[in-house]
C-alpha cells in the first residue's frame, strides 16, 4: 500500500490514482461545481470575478482550465495567468513575450556552452602541442 501526505491538507492517506486525499478531492469537486454553475449563469465572467464570486482560488480555476474541466471556448472573457509573468492568456502556459524571451535565453545559453566547449578543446590541443615539443627535446 502506498501511503502519502496530502499536499493540500497534510493528512496521511492511501494513495491510489489521485494525488490528494478523499476529503480534499470532495472539496475540489465542490469547487469545480461552484465554478461550473457560476459560468453557466455568467458566460462573460473573467477569472478574477469567478474567483471572487465562488471563493475558489485562481490557481485552482487555472488547474480546472488546464485539465479541460472548464472550457474557455464558451467563455469569451475567460483567461488565465501566464506561469512566468502573470499576464492573462487564453492558451499554452506562457504568454508570447515570455515564450520569445525563454527561446532567446535558451539559444544564448546553448551558444555560450558551445563556445566554452570550443575554447576548452582549443586549450587542450595547445597543451598537447606544448607537451609534445618538450618531450621531443628530452630525448636529445
Amino acid at each position: 500500500m502506498n501511503v502519502e501526505n496530502c499536499p493540500r491538507c497534510g493528512k496521511i492517506f492511501a494513495k491510489n490514482f489521485r494525488d490528494v486525499c478523499p476529503a480534499c478531492m470532495k472539496d475540489i469537486d465542490r469547487e469545480y461545481q461552484l465554478c461550473a454553475d457560476y459560468l453557466r449563469e455568467n458566460k462573460g465572467a473573467i477569472i478574477h470575478e469567478l474567483s471572487d464570486a465562488t471563493g475558489v482560488a485562481i490557481r485552482q480555476i487555472t488547474k480546472f482550465i488546464r485539465e479541460g474541466r472548464i472550457s474557455i471556448v464558451n467563455a469569451p472573457n475567460m483567461s488565465f495567468p501566464c506561469e512566468s509573468c502573470g499576464t492573462l492568456i487564453r492558451e499554452n502556459h506562457l504568454c508570447e513575450d515570455c515564450r520569445i524571451r525563454l527561446t532567446k535565453d535558451t539559444r544564448k545559453l546553448m551558444q555560450d556552452e558551445s563556445a566554452k566547449a570550443a575554447q576548452l578543446e582549443k586549450d587542450q590541443q595547445a597543451k598537447k602541442t606544448a607537451y609534445r615539443g618538450i618531450s621531443e627535446y628530452k630525448g636529445r
